[in-house]
């Protein structure tokens, strides 16, 4: 069975994960990506604590790059250009997430690229875009939230910005955004004909994820307020509860049917007025909830809620989630083999397509582990291939 994106060949000069986890989705789906590496170092990600086992790599990177290829090549040669240029021209997506300039510096930026390869699609990622009074500027995930105002929103009430636990302006803002941005490049080419270039901003898609909180904004000129949003804090009914084992469950009954099924499971249907209950009495009602959610434990809570149909479940540990009876049945977590270290842990793709489903078909790379290979196939003889290693192009 072909799967999606089979024959389409990536290109990914990116590291750490932004880029990497965007290619991972097209290996994931039959891409030939070809992970382009500094010579000697690689991937930064490669060195990063922990390792995992014996394998001397960064468990992370261990997860984001299954499926690739490595050959590594230094582009400040003249040798290593003209070996990437001839991958060009044979390349589907290019990706990239230097700071704006660096590819065109080296002369392999998109309007070198696109008279060598008219059909490429560019797609470079990077904290604020290619353009405007930002471009240059150095970044990372937290400025790019507090950049887009989602900083801003995220804490308790009263208190003071929290970082989320998940990298969204890396992941949502940059990877996701990429991908979207590259499938519909590729269609576009197989109407036109015509590549692309593609400025994935990880700030802009960070703005573009807080549309349910701009829109407010938008109508009442009024900022929203940490921990006082309905979906983050201002609600009781959508809350964290403590449980009496030192647990926490999730509510969810946003819809008046949950709600007044949760009253009356707790017989105290005279909480049913004040599910959006805001100010002094949000605060009464809260208290009130947090009391009796710590008279059970959380396991036994989630049996009577789900058995009057409320939108409740717990906080998992990873531990937990490795083990919970749903996450394993979809088959979220799996693995890979090594021919040197064994089976290595993974989180599998997850979407189910039923035609041209995802698939695990190979470790992660060691640094310039396919060099040869992919050298061979643009027509490097033995002898050229044993000089760029002596010269230090690969």
């Amino acid at each position: 069975m072909a799967q999606a994106f089979a024959g389409l060949r990536v290109l990914d000069l990116s590291r750490l994960l932004p880029g990497p986890y965007c290619s991972l989705l097209f290996a994931d789906l039959g891409a030939e990506v070809i992970k382009i590496e500094e010579p000697g170092r690689g991937d930064y990600a490669r060195e990063n604590l922990p390792h995992y086992g014996q394998t001397g790599v960064g468990a992370a990177f261990l997860l984001l790059n299954r499926n690739k290829k490595s050959l590594t090549l230094n582009l400040k040669t003249e040798a290593g250009k003209e070996i990437f240029r001839r991958l060009a021209r044979s390349a589907d997506v290019l990706l990239e997430s230097f700071r704006p300039g660096v590819m065109d510096r080296l002369g392999l930026g998109w309007e070198a690229l696109r008279q060598l390869n008219p059909r490429l699609i560019y797609c470079a990622i990077s904290g604020y875009g290619q353009d405007g009074p930002y471009r240059d500027l150095v970044g990372h995930d937290i400025n790019y939230m507090g950049y887009a105002g989602a900083l801003a929103i995220t804490g308790p009430r009263g208190g003071p910005p929290l970082m989320p636990g998940v990298q969204v302006a890396d992941l949502g803002g940059g990877a996701l955004m990429a991908a979207f941005a590259t499938g519909a490049a590729l269609y576009h080419r197989a109407r036109t004909g015509e590549g692309q270039f593609l400025d994935v901003s990880m700030t802009d898609g960070v703005v573009s994820w807080l549309a349910l909180h701009y829109g407010p904004f938008f109508a009442t000129g009024e900022l929203p307020a940490r921990g006082e949003g309905r979906l983050n804090g201002g609600w009781v009914c959508y809350q964290i509860y403590e449980t009496a084992d030192g647990e926490h469950l999730t509510l969810g009954a946003l819809e008046p049917k949950f709600w007044a099924n949760l009253c009356r499971l707790l017989g105290r249907e005279d909480l049913i007025p004040h599910q959006y209950a805001t100010g002094e009495a949000r605060d009464r009602v809260e208290a009130e909830l947090r009391a009796i959610f710590r008279t059970r434990p959380c396991e036994e809570w989630l049996r009577l809620l789900h058995s009057v149909d409320v939108c409740a479940g717990p906080v998992l540990g990873f531990d937990e989630a490795l083990q919970d009876p749903q996450l394993r049945h979809r088959g979220l977590f799996a693995s890979v083999e090594h021919p040197a270290h064994g089976a290595i842990p993974q989180v599998a793709f997850p979407v189910r397509l039923s035609a041209t489903p995802a698939r695990i078909t190979s470790p992660p790379p060691g640094l310039g582990e396919h060099s040869e290979e992919v050298l061979e196939g643009l027509g490097y003889s033995a002898e050229e291939i044993a000089g760029f290693r002596r010269e230090g192009v690969i």
